[in-house]
């Protein structure tokens, strides 16, 4: 799998060049290490990638998609400035976050720049008008992922409109609604993007939008999984990080909850609750959870979304891009990080 993953990244590096050339352009000198920080964290510019690819898949070129396939790099990498803010997140990627390195006031400049930055890379893309009205509604989606995202934690904040309107419970429906908006959106919009500049018909479009919210949707049930299951060294990042954050937006804790008898399903949901969770209060919570079948369920499920997805591009021309969506898809759901 790791055959698809870097030649994913290979081709969305190539949206590289386009991006800092868009950070940079009226920046002061000492406010580019701020701006450049979080883009050269890494990542594995899948989401350019998918614009690219959607593009070739319908006739387009890649020339023709690198402006747009780049703005979208960068939703996803303002989201992230903005996510590290309200998580209070100080390693992201392995490395020290914009707010950890620079402030939270300096972080939300930053991300001000990156969302100008944006519109300017979409009034070089081809369709540009249409393009701005995908990115506004998909920009607008994302934050309110994110509102509903906060809502879901049990505790940990103190705001008094969090208190107020905090979910005490969680349904299916609520936790799919919050994905869809804050992952599955701009999976969704990468997949459209690539489309609409490539001058796809009506019938490929909607089926690169199909398949881009469905994958958007496995994406994050399979993120929950490795959250709670995962291998760290794997996994790259902390297992067990929802639980410490108080999440109930996860669908792994959510389908153990449904199966659980009350008396475990009282002590999973009073460690959420706690003001700090430790290092115990992980290892119990991940104990509670392994007694039902909420893994094999969120797997199964991830898996099929992915496999309506691929159904979905089946209407498209067979070609090496369409064949690499196809892969990328099966990735998705089989990865271990």
């Amino acid at each position: 799998m790791g055959g698809i993953l870097d030649y994913l990244k290979e081709l969305g590096m190539q949206v590289d060049s386009l991006i800092k050339e868009a950070l940079l352009s009226e920046t002061s000198d000492e406010f580019k290490d701020i701006v450049l920080h979080q883009v050269e964290t890494g990542g594995k510019r899948v989401r350019p990638a998918l614009a690219i690819l959607s593009c070739l898949a319908c006739g387009g070129s890649i020339e023709r998609a690198l402006p747009i396939a780049a703005a979208i790099e960068l939703i996803h990498e303002y989201s992230l400035i903005f996510d590290d803010i309200i998580d209070r997140g100080e390693i992201r990627r392995g490395k020290p976050t914009v707010r950890k390195l620079y402030g939270d006031v300096m972080a939300l400049l930053a991300g001000i720049h990156y969302r100008e930055s944006i519109s300017e890379l979409v009034n070089r893309s081809w369709k540009a008008p249409t393009l701005h009205e995908l990115v506004a509604r998909t920009i607008k989606k994302i934050v309110e992922g994110e509102r509903l995202d906060v809502l879901f934690e049990q505790a940990g904040r103190s705001d008094d409109y969090i208190i107020k309107h905090r979910y005490t419970q969680v349904s299916l429906e609520d936790y799919f609604k919050m994905i869809e908006y804050k992952t599955a959106a701009l999976i969704e919009a990468a997949c459209v993007a690539g489309a609409i500049v490539a001058d796809a018909p009506h019938e490929w479009l909607e089926a690169l939008k199909d398949y881009g919210r469905k994958i958007g949707l496995a994406f994050q049930l399979i993120d929950d999984l490795l959250d709670i299951f995962g291998e760290e060294k794997v996994f790259g990042k902390k297992v067990g990080k929802d639980i410490i954050e108080h999440k109930l937006g996860n669908a792994v804790i959510l389908m153990s909850l449904e199966e659980l008898p009350e008396t475990d399903r009282n002590a999973l949901l009073a460690i959420l609750r706690k003001d700090k969770i430790e290092g115990d209060d992980v290892r119990r919570a991940i104990e509670i959870i392994s007694k039902t079948r909420a893994r094999k369920r969120v797997y199964e499920l991830a898996r099929k979304l992915v496999d309506e997805a691929k159904g979905s591009l089946q209407i498209l021309p067979v070609s090496e891009a369409r064949r690499k969506l196809l892969e990328l898809a099966d990735f998705i759901v089989e990865r271990k990080f």
